[in-house]
């Protein structure tokens, strides 16, 4: 397994998404952004993918492709994406291989339920590298923090 650690290669993916796959071979030489999030349409996930959607406009500006990810159903990120307009894709990974690679499947604990689940997490990555990495991720401005980092790189 490949060492997440900024600045070493991105661990490879290839996801489903409403509008046909993605992978990590596709953005050669550019820049994207893989932001990890538990679940549709539930408050965090909705203000995050809110968020990214409204500065849709200024990562691709700056050359910058987004795509959130979750173990949902592409017919789940049909529906949450009409919902709520959203503008960035949305990558379906039902066996939680790309969370998993990417170290975001860990321990949670809820009133001292321990589970797994998906740590939000997200990636910068240019040219097959991780440039930044932000784990254990607080929605308020998390999207205007990536794209300030995607920027100054």
């Amino acid at each position: 397994m490949t060492d997440i650690v900024e600045g070493a290669p991105a661990p490879d993916f290839d996801l489903e998404t409403p509008d046909g796959r993605v992978k990590l071979a596709d953005f050669a030489g550019r820049t994207v952004v893989l932001y990890f999030y538990p679940k549709d349409d539930t408050t965090g996930c909705t203000k995050e993918a809110q968020e990214f959607s409204a500065l849709a406009p200024e990562f691709a500006k700056a050359g910058v492709t987004v795509i959130g990810v979750s173990k949902d159903s592409i017919a789940a990120h049909r529906k949450f994406a009409a919902k709520y307009d959203l503008a960035v894709k949305l990558g379906s990974d039902p066996e939680g291989q790309v969370v998993e690679r990417y170290g975001a499947w860990v321990e949670k604990s809820l009133y001292g339920r321990k589970y797994m689940g998906i740590d939000r997490s997200t990636f910068l990555i240019r040219d097959g590298r991780l440039q930044k990495i932000w784990r254990k991720v607080r929605v308020a401005n998390h999207a205007q923090q990536v794209l300030d980092a995607a920027k100054a790189s």
